[in-house]
């Protein structure tokens, strides 16, 4: 447990941004099983819409640190590869 100030401030904003993290995440893993609910239902053209929404959230989870930006990219490339394979 802390028992400097500075280390009690610390713990709440671990705490905080814990939180932010998992919801960041979730709703990062949402969109992704958007486009390969779609690509499943081989829906092209709610494919691709889905696809638009993930890879903007991909780019700006890698920017802000969330995930590692070549696991972005890896993810980007991987589900465009799925969407073009739609016929």
């Amino acid at each position: 447990m802390a028992t400097h100030k500075s280390a009690e401030k610390r713990d709440r904003q671990n705490k905080k941004n814990r939180a932010h993290n998992i919801a960041a995440k979730s709703a990062l893993k949402t969109k992704i099983k958007s486009v390969i609910e779609n690509v499943n239902s081989k829906d092209k053209e709610k494919s691709i819409n889905a696809l638009k929404t993930a890879i903007p959230a991909l780019n700006k989870a890698a920017s802000k640190g969330l995930i590692h930006k070549k696991n972005a990219s890896r993810k980007v490339s991987r589900l465009t590869k799925k969407v073009n394979a739609v016929q």
